[in-house]
């Protein structure tokens, strides 16, 4: 080893004594700004900076005068002054700059002149004397949109060019509120709670049931990997492996049409625990949300409310109720059974038969003819015969297609068993309970949308409504399966009540699952349940229950023969809530670069062909015409 004389270790001892100033320096500043070639963002001054020499670094967007424009970055905008004898002789061709192009200024903060302060502005009162301008980059002069609030812009052209979509306050918002919230609950989690964040596998393979998953070919012929719908399965491994408070923002995956609140490729705040139940699962839940929740909207308390399957069916017709407004379906068949109107008469059995209606209150004030009209068409692509509206004129005089049929004393009835009152509007159907009340609960809805589309005030939008959802069936009738035919209402994992343990051996169509859903203004945000720990229990359900091959399961059966504690979890539809949280309508406006309705990413142009030739590795060919090379 070479010997360092002494004049050089000097010289190393200081240079790291220098280092070592500078980063406790650095420590000592956080914000935005913090290791950055700007001394501020271009929403932060105020005027207490004013005389401060400051740099600013961001986009033009916009010029004035010839020497004033607007330099925006992430945080906000500040106007900028150009003086030629401060900037020389490039001020020319700062001032032919095109808008969005990059520059950094370096200048003195002022006051801006009297009458000119702008209070719309964050930073309107100041604005910044330039002494240095440097160009980073030039825009190109003609962009597909403005970057400007109030620019109205196809969503299509929005994805095309999502780098420029990006850059806008709207999107700057929810980029930044996602981030927020997912930072918040990773801390209440791990730091206050003591979940352990593990990252699971994308590359897995088929599980029975549920969606339909993504297929990723490999180089061993005939053999796939797919996406996982969420990390299940690893999760309860986890639980198996004494990892026993697990937590992970999961990309999930699911091959199904796109919807405003679905995306192929999305996010869930994914956890599970050992030794809890269906109350500590819930609880933690509810805490979580309050400790993330954002500072600027109204406050939520807990406990949130709870409800049974069989009620929100009952009362709202859908497992997934808007409790921001009442408008509830209420059983009316004992008032119109005897009325003399043919469609509300029936040679069935009462089980199989029943007649509900819900009262839109002084709802004549906001519908119209064409309302109704666009009403009953929607009704009857939902249900032959579609739905009744009655108008309640005053007590004796009601408005319906119905009204020349219906007996004095059938009205009189119904009259009081709907609370009715002049203005009002009922909205009635007969058939069998399931249909009757998805009918309903879908025009419950839609009457709601339409009445608040005229002017009437309906949802309470001033706060959030939070809602438990428990007590599901655990089997459902299979869609388009034979009759007897079942499948998992949650997932195949999900343990049933304490309760059912013995029933679901004999008669698993009547047995109830621990499963629980939560419900925020109408939409599913989370969705979880307690799980079978027993092998034997979870062979069953497999192998008897819903007829699935129990050998593509085996890893997890050996896993819960090996000592597996009992356990639960949950999934947040974390997108979801983001855009709740946020007002938006869908989903892709809280996701930085989301899929179409069709799951094309139009910027990018994915998904793309492959030729045969390129396949070939996968042995995988298609017949596509100009497949080949």
């Amino acid at each position: 080893m070479e010997k360092i004389c002494g004049a050089c270790r000097v010289l190393i001892r200081n240079q790291l004594a220098s280092s070592y100033v500078r980063a406790v320096i650095r420590s000592q500043h956080s914000g935005p700004s913090t290791f950055s070639l700007r001394t501020h963002s271009c929403g932060e001054l105020r005027t207490s900076h004013v005389g401060k020499e400051v740099t600013l670094c961001g986009w033009i967007q916009h010029r004035r005068y010839d020497f004033m424009l607007t330099l925006r970055d992430s945080f906000g905008t500040t106007q900028v002054v150009l003086k030629e004898q401060k900037i020389g002789k490039d001020v020319d061709n700062i001032r032919n700059l095109s808008a969005e192009s990059v520059v950094m200024v370096t200048g003195k903060v002022q006051l801006r002149p009297d009458g000119l302060a702008n209070k719309k502005m964050s930073t309107g009162d100041i604005e910044v004397v330039a002494d240095q301008f440097e160009i980073l980059n030039n825009s190109k002069e003609s962009l597909p949109f403005e970057i400007h609030d109030f620019s109205k812009v196809k969503e299509s052209t929005r994805m095309l060019y999502r780098y420029l979509d990006l850059r806008s306050t709207r999107m700057q918002h929810n980029m930044r509120l996602r981030s927020d919230v997912a930072m918040k609950m990773r801390h209440f989690l791990w730091k206050l709670h003591g979940f352990v964040e593990v990252e699971t596998p994308t590359l897995f393979r088929r599980t029975p049931g549920g969606a339909r998953e993504y297929l990723v070919p490999t180089r061993q012929p005939g053999k796939f990997y797919t996406l996982p719908q969420s990390p299940q399965q690893f999760k309860q491994l986890l639980m198996v492996g004494a990892i026993d408070r697990y937590f992970q923002i999961a990309r999930c995956y699911r091959d199904e049409g796109s919807r405003s609140d679905r995306q192929p490729e999305f996010t869930q705040v994914d956890i599970e625990m050992s030794f809890i139940n269906k109350e500590g699962i819930q609880a933690l839940i509810e805490e979580l949300l309050q400790y993330a929740w954002p500072d600027n909207l109204p406050s939520i308390h807990l406990p949130f409310p709870r409800m049974t399957y069989a009620q929100a069916m009952d009362q709202f017709g859908t497992d997934k109720p808007d409790t921001r407004f009442d408008m509830k379906l209420q059983d009316v068949t004992r008032e119109l059974k005897d009325s003399g109107v043919a469609v509300f008469s029936s040679t069935e059995g009462n089980d199989a038969f029943v007649i509900k209606a819900f009262k839109c209150s002084k709802g004549m004030d906001f519908l119209k003819r064409k309302d109704y009209e666009d009403l009953q068409k929607e009704a009857v692509k939902l249900k032959d015969g579609g739905v009744t509206f009655i108008q309640i004129k005053d007590t004796d005089s009601w408005k319906s297609s119905i009204s020349k049929h219906l007996r004095s004393e059938a009205r009189e009835n119904l009259g009081k068993a709907m609370k009715v009152n002049p203005g009002d509007v009922l909205c009635l159907a007969a058939g069998k309970p399931d249909s009757v009340n998805s009918l309903l609960g879908q025009m419950r809805l839609a009457c709601a949308n339409r009445l608040e589309a005229n002017g009437a005030s309906v949802r309470d939008h001033g706060s959030f409504h939070f809602l438990w959802v428990e007590d599901f069936p655990l089997f459902l009738p299979k869609e388009d399966g034979q009759d007897g035919e079942l499948e998992s209402s949650h997932h195949p994992f999900t343990a049933p009540v304490d309760e059912h343990k013995e029933l679901i051996m004999t008669q698993p169509s009547q047995v109830h699952g621990q499963h629980y859903d939560l419900v925020l203004d109408g939409s599913e945000i989370a969705g979880g349940s307690i799980r079978i720990h027993d092998a034997k229990l979870q062979k069953h359900v497999l192998q008897n229950i819903l007829n699935e091959d129990a050998s593509s399961m085996q890893h997890l059966l050996e896993a819960l023969e090996s000592g597996c504690p009992p356990h639960g979890g949950i999934a947040i539809g974390f997108d979801r809530l983001i855009a709740i949280l946020a007002g938006e309508p869908s989903i892709r406006e809280v996701i930085a670069f989301p899929k179409t309705i069709d799951g094309n990413d139009l910027m990018s142009g994915a998904p793309s062909l492959l030729y045969n030739d390129e396949l070939a590795v996968y042995h995988i060919r298609h017949d596509i015409r100009d497949a080949t090379k």
